[in-house]
């Protein structure tokens, strides 16, 4: 399946990653239910394993500033991967981080998210 990219929109986005999205926002620990029990998070270079760490990343990732972001960009590259590109500004160091959200879906689940 060729690459898309979608600008601005959660539309194109899978149901399921698109709520992990809204609930990771807003660090609503429902977030959880996107992930495979098994599944994997990778973000500022640790790595969380399994349902309760990765529950654990959910409720910190980000907790220490104030950020807004919006959704800048979308590619599928194929049935099992998408990239939501999302651009933050806020408090922290550097003020804009534009950051790639690369999911990997096991049927309607994700099971690896790598972050950066």
């Amino acid at each position: 399946m060729p690459m898309t990219t979608t600008p601005d929109t959660h539309g194109s986005l899978p149901t399921t990653i698109r709520e992990f999205l809204a609930a990771h926002v807003v660090r609503d620990p429902a977030a959880i239910r996107a992930f495979t029990p098994t599944a994997v998070v990778v973000d500022d270079g640790r790595t969380y394993r399994g349902t309760d760490e990765i529950v654990r990343f959910l409720a910190g990732a980000g907790a220490q500033f104030t950020y807004t972001t919006e959704l800048v960009g979308v590619q599928h590259p194929d049935d099992r991967h998408w990239v939501a590109t999302h651009r933050l500004a806020g408090d922290f160091p550097g003020g804009v981080a534009v950051l790639d959200y690369r999911f990997t879906t096991d049927g309607d689940l994700v099971s690896e998210l790598v972050i950066g």
